[in-house]
């Protein structure tokens, strides 16, 4: 059954944890516990401690994020595949699980705790109109965004949203994806990276800057280095230190 987004923050503000690498960066957290992490040797959750400044806001987590802790309101996914391979986990997750995947079917799972929206078939870039949907814009994380302004916020601030592979051509704040191995080598010892899907996340951005100028709501990108142009970028400590 199809969700209807309510308006549960009317006014306020929401941070998007994408999957980017900046994340730790913004956040300083040591880089032991960053490739514990990576290594798997710790959990996501070793970062919680360190995102503290922003447990009492309005959170959603993109994909593995919801990992970083129960603090998070929402966790958005638009793969199948991630959701089968953490269903277990999710279903234990306290907070809302939201989904645009159709591929799930219902008569392999107990989808009770996931809300659905349909993608916007009418407006696939930008930020839909209709409660019970989203822009696709080729990614969860963009996706997302219709979230949040269906649930009344009036400024979204990005986190992660990097866009490009970071220092050591890693492609997540986490490895916790069979595709977040780093590309492999070139002969001139450059990254091939062919087959990355920024260049389609990319194109959705645009689009949704545009609406959400129409729409009065400001968008703000906490992730300084980011191939996203089309917001204005700053860093969370600016942010939150104002």
């Amino acid at each position: 059954m199809t969700w209807s987004v309510p308006k549960i923050w009317e006014g306020g503000e929401c941070w998007i944890i994408g999957g980017g690498p900046s994340v730790t960066e913004q956040f300083e957290i040591p880089k032991d516990i960053v490739q514990g992490v990576r290594n798997k040797d710790l959990p996501p959750s070793a970062y919680s401690p360190y995102l503290v400044s922003i447990h009492g806001k309005h959170v959603i987590g993109i994909n593995a994020a919801y990992l970083i802790g129960d603090w998070i309101d929402m966790v958005f996914f638009g793969d199948r595949g991630f959701f089968v391979a953490n269903r277990k986990q999710l279903a234990e997750f306290p907070g809302l699980k939201v989904t645009c995947c159709p591929g799930i079917s219902a008569h392999q799972y107990d989808l009770d705790h996931i809300k659905y929206l349909q993608k916007d078939r009418k407006r696939t870039k930008g930020i839909s109109r209709n409660s019970s949907m989203v822009s696709w814009n080729a990614n969860s994380g963009a996706a997302a965004i219709s979230v949040a302004v269906h649930a009344g916020v009036t400024r979204i601030v990005l986190l992660g949203f990097d866009m490009k592979l970071g220092e050591g051509d890693v492609q997540h704040w986490h490895n916790l994806y069979k595709k977040d191995a780093p590309p492999r080598k070139r002969r001139n010892n450059k990254p091939n990276k062919a087959g990355l899907p920024f260049h389609r996340h990319l194109l959705g951005f645009p689009v949704i800057a545009k609406d959400a100028h129409q729409m009065g709501i400001e968008i703000l990108n906490a992730s300084p280095d980011s191939a996203i142009t089309d917001f204005r970028k700053c860093t969370v400590k600016e942010l939150l230190c104002g």
